[in-house]
């Protein structure tokens, strides 16, 4: 593991965004709470933020992290061929908060796939990547939902 103690506090947050490829009809069965494993995008939200939380015990070598705030957001295009998933997380430590992003999205396209693999076996996961990340020494002021 990389040594960060000499590394100040500041903080830290980091986007990250993917997609998970589908069928239309596998698609309107997500939307209308069809699929039988339950809600899936309930699911793969509540599954991205667990693993973000998990992501020091699931990448070896990687910092566990305090982070303080995660989240696991999907956007459905017009073409109505994919699930695109935005996660982003947020913490002050020494060392930055991309993995736990990253990890968001893989887990939460995963549960997606997990969730309608029964009904759609030609998904398709994929274009994981980082967004962007930043650093500042001061936390920007709290939005709604604080």
């Amino acid at each position: 593991m990389v040594d960060v103690s000499h590394k100040p506090a500041l903080f830290r947050e980091a986007v990250a965004s993917g997609e998970i490829r589908l069928r239309p009809e596998t698609l309107d069965l997500v939307e209308s709470n069809q699929v039988s494993k339950g809600n899936v995008l309930a699911t793969a939200r509540l599954a991205g933020i667990l693993a973000a939380k998990r992501t020091g015990d699931l990448i070896p070598l990687c910092h566990p992290l305090p982070i303080t705030h995660c989240a696991v957001d999907f956007e459905i295009p017009p073409s109505r061929d994919r699930i695109g998933i935005t996660a982003s997380a947020r913490l002050t430590a020494g060392t930055g908060v991309e993995m736990e992003a990253l990890t968001a999205v893989a887990v939460a396209a995963l549960t997606i796939y997990d969730m309608c693999k029964a009904v759609d076996p030609t998904m398709v996961i994929g274009d994981i990547r980082l967004v962007r990340k930043t650093k500042s020494a001061v936390p920007p002021p709290p939005g709604p939902e604080a």
